[in-house]
């Protein structure tokens, strides 16, 4: 490999690690004050992970600190074990305040809620400069989860497992629930699934009144425990260990109840006539979803174990009684999303509810018993989210794939159904790229946060009439340093056909410097996820400042990304090539892929390795042991060795449950006989991951050892799925770029 002079290599391990990434600094956990008057958001001046709440006044365009954490606010120090668990569920790494909440009251005053590791904080943004304690927290029993009532002046949060509410102004706590036990039955705490695998990230939900809570009772006494061992530890014992109730795939779940209490305190659970899991039958076994509608009315989502019927059920609060309002069924999977939203006027209580029956997940409308009364949205693209309803002009926002798959966009159409093809929707957003959207309460403009591969985060206030600017919030006039010193250059996106012959398939090149390594072909690593849910390519500001990407191609090295059939974002036929199939259908795309980089010129035959993280590890793993011909090194970190050995709720969704023939086919393990003395393997692994278990890697080992292939393998014993400590993640990438050096 060609070596560049030492005053031309800008790039270092250091540089791969950094946190934030360059030029994604801009606001983030944006919100309108209860009156539209402020724009809010958290934002690091120093552009450091530690975050402060910022607030821009739409009249006057000027921004100010209005909420700085005592104290210092949230490190990795000093949270509790229970709150770093919710951390790595969310993939959070932010510092200083992490989350904030406006108190919507009819007082003209303004307060905010930010809950922080000393407790939860009230700041009156104009009479009191300094925040005050409202809710101590205490190390032994920690605040889980506080959020404030519809009305604001009630906040519910979860201690010692069990629901509690405070009385803003009373100042008065009450314990809502009683029973639990502190480890195998909770109240009010999402479980582990819902939290890592169904988005859903909490056991809570307010009334629309602020006069109830809904909330869940999880018994995981029937799992057994999954002990983790920190062999990295000096001390041994309970210190040292610690154990979960995982459900492994063809395992019990854990058993979910839903219940209703008064937030008054006064008052015993009503449950609802529904138990998800354990050994309930099998069509209700998970618990997706649960939605409050007007009149208080409950609304709960409930899947079946094999992922193909979602039942949406109406609930009587008084009596429990439970009323099927809607079935969505599909031979591949029903996915969960967030696209249901409860109406007042249009039709009166009735509802919107995103189906994929078409193929792509598009809006209907339906009457409050369930009655569809037609499509709001059509075509061969996807709705994303909803950002927003306005009734009174019967409007319906939302962004979408619309105008292609790697882009985001808001749009909005009529909130009426019928013929949806008559009507395109209108697109508010403009540039290329990726935006995400806040609209405002009275909807009247949206804060719109735009990048692409070209731009990093700008974040403008916008009208929701036509998409008008109105104000810029936040913008880089300038590179950053550490951008011109790096010299980042975009990817260019190709289209390339499957080998069906009929499926586009979507890539990104990183080319290396021609002036510094000359032309083409080049050593080459292919950057791969490949799973459900996951999209690598598309038109965001990330894909330029992937770091490591980055690092191999100022090092002389070709790198690819390929989002093969099974990735996120293309429709369910596109996604649903996975079912039955992981390793398959996704590994002959990313052959193709290579085969095409070959093909074009680009990269050089038998020096293309691969790498991956988590599924990409899996896969990376899968590609080097089932096409050795193809690929001469791979790099898997975290990778999920054999499914029998992951979580219930993500393998049955895409590979049913366990099979010998099909489980066997998928696992790396059954393929490593086919390495040869040329190729490499590096394995990397977290020993306390509560994701993917370091069991995997360590049964690979075995099927390698028992097969007498060569292996390197790289542990941390104190880390999780993704390594957080800094002298951890430089001296992994210096291990990676070593065996990519030494192996390619």
């Amino acid at each position: 490999m060609a070596e560049m002079p030492e005053k031309d290599a800008p790039f270092t391990v250091e540089d791969i690690v950094q946190t934030p990434l360059p030029g994604c600094v801009a606001p983030t956990a944006v919100s309108f004050s209860p009156d539209d008057s402020l724009v809010t958001y958290l934002f690091s001046p120093e552009e450091n992970l530690t975050r402060r709440v910022y607030a821009f006044d739409v009249k006057k365009g000027e921004t100010s600190l209005v909420f700085s954490p005592p104290h210092g606010g949230v490190d990795e120090s000093n949270i509790s074990p229970e709150e770093k668990l919710r951390r790595e569920r969310l993939r959070e790494r932010g510092l200083g305040v992490t989350r904030y909440e406006w108190v919507k009251t009819n007082l003209k005053m303004k307060f905010m809620l930010v809950p922080l590791p000393a407790g939860v904080y009230v700041k009156d943004l104009y009479s009191s400069p300094d925040p005050e304690l409202m809710l101590p927290n205490s190390p032994t029993s920690p605040i889980i989860d506080p959020r404030l009532s519809p009305n604001g002046l009630l906040l519910a949060y979860v201690r010692d497992s069990e629901l509690h509410v405070l009385n803003l102004l009373k100042n008065q706590t009450q314990q809502l629930t009683n029973g639990a036990n502190g480890s195998s039955l909770t109240h009010g705490i999402a479980e582990y699934i819902a939290q890592e695998e169904m988005d859903r990230r909490n056991g809570y939900w307010w009334s629309l009144d602020s006069k109830y809570i809904a909330y869940t009772e999880v018994d995981s006494s029937q799992i057994p425990l999954f002990r983790i061992m920190h062999q990295g530890k000096s001390s041994v014992g309970s210190e040292a260990q610690e154990d979960h109730a995982y459900p492994f795939a063809g395992a019990l779940n854990t058993t979910v109840r839903l219940g209703v209490v008064s937030s008054a305190g006064d008052g015993e659970t009503t449950w609802m006539n529904l138990v998800c899991g354990g050994r309930s039958n099998m069509e209700d076994e998970y618990l997706g979803r649960v939605n409050w509608m007007p009149g208080n009315v409950l609304m709960a989502q409930v899947l079946s174990r094999s992922h193909t019927k979602l039942k949406i059920i109406r609930f009587d609060i008084k009596t429990g009684q439970a009323n099927i309002v809607l079935t969505e069924e599909s031979d591949a999977w029903v996915t969960l999303h967030d696209c249901f939203t409860p109406l007042e006027k249009v039709p009166s209580e009735g509802f919107i509810w995103a189906s994929e029956r078409t193929g792509f997940r598009h809006l209907n409308l339906y009457e409050s018993g369930g009655r569809c009364l037609g499509a709001i949205t059509s075509g061969e693209w996807m709705v994303e989210q909803i950002a927003g309803v306005n009734e009174a002009t019967c409007l319906v926002y939302f962004t979408a794939t619309l105008n292609g798959p790697l882009d985001t966009n808001l749009y909005y159409t009529k909130l009426e159904a019928g013929d949806a093809p008559r009507c395109q929707p209108l697109r508010l957003t403009r540039g290329k790229g990726k935006h995400t959207v806040v609209l405002d309460h009275e909807m009247r403009n949206f804060v719109d946060i735009h990048d692409s591969v070209d731009s990093p985060p700008r974040v403008t206030l916008c009208s929701l009439k036509d998409g008008t600017v109105l104000k810029i919030l936040y913008e880089q006039t300038s590179p950053s340093p550490i951008l011109k010193r790096l010299k980042l250059e975009p990817p260019e996106f190709v289209q390339i056909q499957a080998n069906d012959g009929a499926t586009t398939l979507y890539g990104a090149v990183y080319k290396p410097d021609s002036s510094k390594f000359g032309p083409p072909p080049y050593k080459t690593m292919i950057n791969v996820y490949g799973g459900p849910s996951v999209q690598l390519v598309h038109d965001s500001w990330i894909n330029t400042v992937d770091m490591r990407t980055q690092y191999l191609r100022s090092r002389g090295v070709l790198v690819w990304k390929l989002d093969n059939r099974g990735t996120a974002r293309r429709g369910l036929k596109f996604e649903s090539w996975i079912k039955h199939n992981c390793g398959n259908v996704d590994a002959e795309d990313q052959v193709t892929g290579a085969k095409w980089l070959i093909e074009q010129g680009l990269a050089k035959p038998d020096h293309i390795g691969v790498y991956g993280w988590s599924y990409g590890g899996y896969l990376s793993a899968t590609l080097l042991t089932r096409y050795p011909e193809i690929f001469k090194c791979a790099v898997s970190g975290a990778p999920v060795t054999s499914w029998d050995g992951y979580d219930s709720f993500y393998t049955e969704k895409y590979m049913d449950l366990p099979s010998e023939e099909r489980y066997l086919k998928s696992s790396v393990m059954h393929h490593v006989g086919n390495l040869t003395d040329k190729q490499k393997l590096m394995l990397v692994h977290g020993m306390i991951d509560e994701n993917v278990h370091f069991r995997h890697t360590a049964r690979l080992v075995n099927a390698l050892v028992e097969a007498g292939k060569r292996y390197e393998l790289l542990i941390f014993p104190d880390e999780r799925h993704m390594p957080r400590k800094v002298k951890d993640r430089v001296y992994m990438e210096q291990r990676i770029w070593e065996f990519i050096e030494e192996s390619l």
